[in-house]
């Protein structure tokens, strides 16, 4: 994203409208830039599919702004410069003894763009990324410092976390740290995905953290348990994992990528080597980004007591699926009070899916997952190519006339929101 013309997202499919794009330096500069913007929009490591960072006015990229990770050890906490990744940030925490509780796939994400789309990881007890933020800092619309933290600010807090940009510019952040562990990570093939829908507990229960690949038409799936060892608060099974059957799965001999015949290389340790939490809980290393962008994403999370219903329905789908289905994930994620997380008052199952890069050839297919999943109670992901309705989105949180009254009390003028914002809470 170093060329201005042309900027685009990580996968290449949105090209940015800007008609200025600001590279701050520092927070000062930051401040003057978005005091004299009349529309401004922030964008990270722009890893979203959809337009949710544009804006035909000020685009300012973060990247650059001054790098920060103070950690706190008397409280757990960990005070970080939001447009970090989470890779940096972990490698911080790791060095002192501590960890964040739950990753997502790949690393290279931005902590603030993850947190304002609602992004996560595995496990039936793990929340969302956003759950770990205790405290942050924005630039509100005059320039102004604007802080909100769970502590003080109990009432509004749950609405400025995944807060989709349209609050301000967010410059720092306060996680909530748990002490650092290690993983042993194992992976499982030929699990049947009509076995998955009857002992969906119990495979989701099996480790701290669990993903299941498939791409729906065998009617097969790759189970990726990645099992915490103590004394890290967590899994005290974990050697447990090594069984060659398991619910009629078998034990990969070899290291295996989510794609299957995909090689493995980059894809973080298994076979069940114990290694720090942030080497494990991804799918991917730091220091390769897989598939270059050649994707597209949607994702969508439902009741996990629709589980088995929303298997069904796509393995029914699974045949018009895979001529653009690169791979399909499910995951749990735990319920959350965040007004805007795809998580909000309910455990969750997330199905996500990786299409080709054929924004065309993926419409259809990605409108007929939505017609299967929406009466089941669908929330799609804030930052994927989705085709639902926005105010059938904004429809799905309770909380949404809540964020609209958020919006217009932080920045009454409507300065962060843009087209994507606007559809799904017009203020008129």
């Amino acid at each position: 994203m170093a060329d201005d013309s042309g900027l685009s997202n990580w996968a290449g499919n949105i090209v940015f409208r800007a008609a200025r794009v600001h590279r701050p330096e520092t927070i000062a500069d930051l401040r003057s830039i978005v005091a004299a913007a009349a529309k401004v929009r922030a964008l990270g490591t722009g890893h979203c599919f959809n337009r949710i960072a544009d804006t035909p006015e000020d685009l300012i990229v973060v990247g650059g702004l001054p790098a920060l990770v103070e950690i706190d050890t008397a409280s757990a906490t960990a005070s970080i410069s939001a447009g970090l990744r989470y890779a940096v940030v972990a490698e911080h925490l790791q060095r002192t003894g501590f960890a964040l509780p739950n990753l997502a796939s790949l690393p290279h994400i931005s902590v603030a763009g993850a947190c304002a789309t609602g992004t996560h990881g595995s496990g039936d007890r793990n929340g969302g990324l956003a759950t770990a933020v205790s405290a942050l800092r924005l630039v509100g619309p005059d320039g102004d410092v604007v802080e909100l933290s769970r502590r003080d600010d109990p009432e509004r807090f749950p609405g400025a976390v995944v807060n989709l940009g349209a609050l301000g510019v967010v410059t720092t952040m306060t996680l909530d740290l748990v002490p650092a562990f290690e993983v042993a990570q194992y992976v499982y093939l030929g699990l049947s995905l009509e076995r998955l829908a009857v002992d969906f507990d119990a495979v989701f229960g099996a480790a701290y953290s669990v993903s299941v690949f498939t791409q729906w038409a065998g009617g097969e799936g790759a189970v990726w348990l990645k099992r915490a060892l103590p004394p890290g608060g967590g899994d005290a099974r974990a050697e447990g994992a090594a069984e060659p059957e398991w619910l009629g799965a078998r034990l990969a001999a070899t290291p295996q990528h989510p794609i299957p015949h995909m090689p493995a290389e980059f894809c973080t340790r298994q076979g069940g080597v114990p290694g720090p939490w942030h080497e494990r809980l991804p799918h991917f290393r730091p220091e390769f980004t897989p598939s270059a962008g050649e994707e597209l994403q949607s994702e969508f999370l439902l009741p996990r007591a629709a589980a088995a219903q929303a298997i069904a329905a796509l393995l029914a789908l699974g045949p018009s699926l895979s001529p653009v289905l690169q791979v399909s994930e499910i995951r749990t994620v735990a319920a959350d009070d965040l007004w805007l997380s795809p998580a909000y008052g309910r455990e969750s199952v997330a199905f996500h899916f990786t299409w080709v890069k054929d924004a065309a050839a993926a419409a259809p297919v990605v409108a007929a997952v939505e017609r299967a999943l929406a009466p089941l109670g669908a929330r799609p992901h804030w930052g994927k190519v989705c085709s639902m309705e926005p105010g059938a989105v904004a429809a799905a949180y309770e909380r949404t006339p809540d964020f609209r009254r958020l919006m217009t009390e932080i920045d009454p003028g409507g300065k962060f929101r843009n087209a994507y914002v606007e559809a799904l809470f017009p203020t008129a």
